[in-house]
C-alpha cells in the first residue's frame, strides 16, 4: 500500500492509501494528565504519522489475558489481534473516500460499559462506508477509573468533577468539526453513532451545551434512553463512598494521592471496590457534574430536533426494557414531529445458540462478518448490506431508505426487522419478554 498525505487546518497528516479509500490511524485529538480534563490539539508541528493505531485506554485486558477475563467478546471481536494500552489514549481513526468532497460523516463512539473497548476492534471498520462516499471516524477515550472517577475531593478549579471520558469524546467531536473537510467530509453533515455505553454517550451529547452544533443526526444502538428513562446519573457527592473504598484499596489516605499510584494499582483498587459494594455499576457510570450533565439534562424537552435511528437486538441485554425506552423516545419524537426510525435486529447468528446477542448487530452494520469466526451465509451478507446501506443513507440525508431494502417508515410500532426476510413488522413481545427473563436468570 502507498502513503497519502492530507493538509488539515492543524497540519499535515500522513495515512495509508488503500486505492479506493484512505485510512488514518491514531490521530491525536487531545492530551490530558491523570484526572485532568482534555486539552484539545490545535496544531501538529511536523507531519503527523497516522499509519499506526493509537493506544487504547487501560482496561482489564491490559493487565490480564483477554481470552480468560472476557472470553465471549474476545472470541467475537478481538481474537488474533493485538492492542497497546495507556492513559495517553486520546486518538481517533478516519476511513475516508478518495478524491471526494462534502461527504456525510459518521463519528462512532464504542461501547463497553464505560470500562472497556476501543475504536479499532475487529468488528469496527469504516471501509465499506468510505467506499460508499461516507467518512467514518472511530474514537478512543478514557475508561473506568481513568475516565470516570468522580470522588468529590477531585474537583478542578472550575468545580467540575468526573466524566473526563465524556469530555474526551467532546474534544474528539470538536476536532472532527474543525478538520473533517480535509478528509472529504462535510462539517455541516455529521452523524454521531454509538452502541451500548456509546449510545448512552450519544444521548448525553444530544443534551450537552458543549456538543451543540457538532452534529445534526444520531444513531443509537442498544442504549438509547437508559439514563433518560431508567438509570438516572448520580450526583458527585453520592459516589463518595465508592471512591473512598478505591482510595483505601490503593493504599493511600486521600483521593488526591491516587494521582501518583501506578496504573495497575489504581485499576485493581477500582475493580476490587466493585466487589465490595452493592450495585457498584452505577458508580462507574457518568455523573451529574453540572456542566456536561446537569440536573435537568435528561428530560423529554432536551431531546433536540433532529432525525434518529434507534435499535436493539431481539436477545439483547434486557429486551423488554429496551423496547419500552425505545418506544418512549420515539413517541416523544413523533409528538415533536421529528423522524425516528426504529429497528429490531432479529437474525439469530449461525454457529451456536447465543441468538442475536448484545452487540451482534455491529458485525452487520460495519460489514465486518469476515473478521469473525462464525459460518456466515449469503443471507448474512445481504442483511449486512441492507443495514450498512441504510445507515449510509441516513448519514447522508436523515432518512435510511435505500434501494437495498424495503421501505422503512418512522413508525415505532412497526420497527424494521433485520433478518432473513428484512421488513417492517410488529414487535414480537412474547419472544422479547421470554428473552428478558432468560437473560435475567442467567446473570
Amino acid at each position: 500500500m502507498n502513503i497519502i498525505e492530507i493538509k488539515s487546518p492543524y497540519g499535515l497528516i500522513k495515512g495509508l492509501d488503500y486505492g479506493d479509500y484512505s485510512l488514518f490511524k491514531g490521530i491525536r485529538y487531545a492530551k490530558a494528565e491523570r484526572f485532568e480534563y482534555p486539552e484539545p490539539i490545535t496544531s501538529y508541528y511536523d507531519i503527523y504519522d497516522a499509519t499506526n493505531w493509537g493506544d487504547c485506554s487501560y482496561q482489564q485486558r491490559a493487565f490480564e489475558e483477554d481470552a480468560k477475563c472476557n472470553p465471549f467478546y474476545h472470541h467475537e471481536f478481538r481474537e488474533g489481534m493485538s492492542f497497546s494500552y495507556s492513559e495517553d489514549c486520546l486518538f481517533l481513526n478516519i476511513w475516508a473516500p478518495k478524491k471526494k468532497e462534502k461527504c456525510p460523516v459518521i463519528v462512532y463512539i464504542h461501547g463497553g460499559s464505560f470500562t472497556g473497548g476501543s475504536g479499532n476492534e475487529g468488528h469496527i471498520s469504516g471501509e465499506r462506508f468510505a467506499k460508499h462516499d461516507t467518512v467514518f471516524v472511530s474514537i478512543n477515550y478514557r475508561l473506568g477509573p481513568f475516565g470516570f472517577i468522580s470522588h468529590p475531593d477531585l474537583r478542578d478549579k472550575n468545580g467540575r468533577c468526573g466524566n473526563m471520558g465524556l469530555y474526551d469524546q467532546t474534544a474528539a467531536l470538536q476536532w472532527v468539526k474543525a478538520n473533517i473537510e480535509s478528509f472529504g467530509g462535510d462539517s455541516e453533515n455529521i452523524c454521531i453513532m454509538g452502541q451500548s455505553a456509546g449510545a448512552m454517550s450519544c444521548d448525553i451529547h444530544l443534551s450537552s451545551k458543549l456538543s451543540k452544533g457538532l452534529f445534526n443526526k444520531a444513531i443509537l444502538m442498544s442504549g438509547a434512553g437508559l439514563q433518560r428513562f431508567m438509570v438516572k446519573p448520580l450526583k458527585v457527592e453520592d459516589t463518595r463512598k465508592f471512591w473512598d473504598i478505591v482510595v483505601q484499596n490503593a493504599g493511600v489516605s486521600k483521593a488526591d494521592e491516587l494521582r501518583d499510584v501506578d496504573a495497575k494499582t489504581l485499576y485493581y483498587a477500582w475493580l476490587d471496590a466493585q466487589k465490595q459494594i452493592k450495585m457498584a455499576m452505577k458508580y462507574t457510570f457518568p455523573v451529574i457534574d453540572g456542566e456536561i450533565i446537569g440536573d435537568g439534562t435528561f428530560n423529554a424537552d432536551s431531546i433536540p430536533d433532529m432525525p434518529y435511528i434507534l435499535g436493539m437486538t431481539i436477545t439483547d441485554m434486557i429486551p423488554a426494557i429496551l423496547v419500552y425506552i425505545t418506544k418512549k423516545w420515539a413517541e416523544i419524537c413523533q409528538k415533536n414531529n421529528n423522524n425516528c426510525y426504529v429497528y429490531n435486529f432479529n437474525r439469530l447468528l449461525p454457529g451456536d445458540d447465543k441468538g442475536a446477542w448484545h452487540s451482534a448487530d455491529l458485525l452487520y452494520a460495519f460489514s465486518t462478518l469476515d473478521n469473525n469466526w462464525r459460518p456466515f451465509e449469503d443471507i448474512d451478507r445481504k442483511i449486512s448490506s441492507q443495514m450498512s446501506d441504510s445507515f449510509i443513507a441516513f448519514a447522508r440525508n436523515g432518512n435510511p431508505n435505500c434501494d437495498s431494502m424495503p421501505c422503512w417508515d418512522d413508525n415505532y410500532k412497526r420497527p424494521m426487522k433485520f433478518c432473513e426476510s428484512t421488513q417492517a413488522g410488529k414487535w414480537e413481545m412474547k419472544e422479547l419478554v421470554h428473552n428478558t427473563l432468560f437473560n435475567m436468570m442467567s446473570i
